[in-house]
């Protein structure tokens, strides 16, 4: 047996703890680790990856055959595919993040007080970041990306069904930072995809100090119920648009068409529209044109114009659709779509588009979600999109962080302070 055999070996008989302590141990370097040195690592892996591209592909191929032979919906495949241009724009990422500007030692705030000592709360790294996700491939090198250059072990833990690429993206990730001088086991990927394997990661307190779910509501459940470390949910995207009664309706049609088409699989597609009564007979028969491939299921009032419709329910308000599927409802005004948004709102990206500048105040004022879009696509809810280079995930939580997670959302700070001899009376 060659010595690659010997070490692949030895890399797949390494139990979590194994993996979580080398995990922890790489952390502590990477937080000392220059921006000079963490640029570098990600340049290289970027072309890394470009140059592997073929091999990624090979790899993911064998994901997409399982997830086929085993009867996996096309929304789901869509999530897993990769194809030439998903590599580039996950090198991109890489690239992007490179660029951006390290948080890492940022000074947030400082003071002196009248005793003489000097305070000063200094952004540093969070340390390990586990991040648990289901069939999306991209989010390896996205998700490694933010935790490098914020100075943090990305501990990742995929999907059965992405094994094959994220096992050839990681590996490729971990030479690019060896190659750059940093531990490679600053990004590591959890073998082991079994759901025992998923809840011991979770409760791997003492080695991962933040968890950050991709994934649905089962994931979601998931860590709510097992995880004993702490961790910023990513929440599902049941997310609205509501159509003013003053609104531009070209516009109108061409955000809601980029919001449930462009990409229906994704948390921050467009899943209700909310329509003004005075509005739908305008509008609803262009987007039933504009989207041909769009199931709607409506109320009663929406479908009289509407061709290809069926009833909506209760449950397909409160759904994150994930597909081709948009709900409609007829609304008498703002109130009434403001109060269907709080019902049914999942706190992600809720979206106005109106003419009306205090329509628009309201409903900005008045929403509670993580994002709030006036006459523009929830599309745009996306760390690429606000300008983080990528994103980690979008946290539907309070605390700590909202919205897309990006680098400053991967630190915490920490107080220094600095005296010539005070002790306190």
């Amino acid at each position: 047996m060659s010595k690659t055999d010997n070490a692949s070996k030895s890399a797949s008989e390494q139990t979590l703890l194994d993996q979580a302590k080398e995990v922890k141990d790489a952390a502590r370097h990477l937080a000392l680790a220059s921006t000079a040195q963490k640029n570098e690592a990600l340049e290289l892996c970027a072309s890394l990856l470009i140059d592997r591209t073929d091999a990624v592909l090979a790899a993911n191929q064998k994901d997409i055959e399982r997830a086929r032979e085993s009867g996996t919906s096309t929304t789901v495949i869509d999530r897993l595919m990769l194809n030439k241009a998903r590599i580039d724009s996950m090198a991109k990422g890489l690239r992007d993040v490179a660029a951006l500007a390290d948080p890492v030692g940022e000074i947030a705030e400082g003071w002196v007080r009248p005793n003489g000592l000097q305070i000063r709360k200094v952004r540093v790294p969070l340390g390990v970041i586990g991040i648990i996700y289901e069939n999306r491939p991209n989010v390896t090198s996205d998700a490694a990306a933010l935790c490098l250059k914020s100075g943090n072990s990305a501990f990742l833990r995929g999907s059965s069904g992405a094994i094959d690429s994220n096992l050839e993206i990681s590996s490729i990730l971990s030479e690019g930072l060896k190659k750059a001088g940093l531990p490679s086991a600053a990004v590591t990927l959890v073998r082991d995809t079994s759901r025992e394997s998923a809840t011991e990661f979770m409760k791997l307190r003492g080695y991962i100090d933040c968890l950050i779910p991709r994934g649905g509501p089962s994931l979601v459940a998931a860590i709510v119920e097992n995880a004993t470390v702490p961790y910023v949910i990513d929440g599902d995207g049941n997310c609205h648009i509501y159509v003013d009664e003053t609104a531009d309706l070209d516009m109108a049609v061409e955000i809601i068409a980029n919001a449930k088409v462009q990409r229906p699989s994704v948390c921050n597609a467009v899943e209700t529209v909310l329509l003004h009564e005075t509005v739908i007979g305008d509008l609803l028969p262009r987007l039933e044109e504009r989207m041909p491939t769009v199931e709607f299921r409506a109320d009663q009032a929406s479908r009289r114009f509407l061709e290809r419709s069926v009833l909506a329910t209760e449950e397909d308000y409160a759904r994150e659709f994930l597909d081709l599927i948009l709900a409609v409802k007829t609304v008498t005004g703002l109130d009434e779509a403001i109060n269907h948004i709080r019902r049914f709102g999942s706190g992600h990206s809720e979206a106005i588009v109106t003419n009306d500048y205090s329509a628009s105040k309201r409903f900005v004022a008045e929403v509670d979600a993580a994002a709030v879009l006036v006459n523009a696509s929830t599309r745009f809810v996306d760390g690429g999109e606000v300008g983080f280079g990528a994103e980690i995930g979008i946290s539907t939580q309070k605390l700590h962080a909202r919205g897309p997670m990006g680098l400053r959302e991967l630190t915490t700070e920490k107080f220094v302070i600095e005296g010539n001899g005070q002790v306190r009376a």
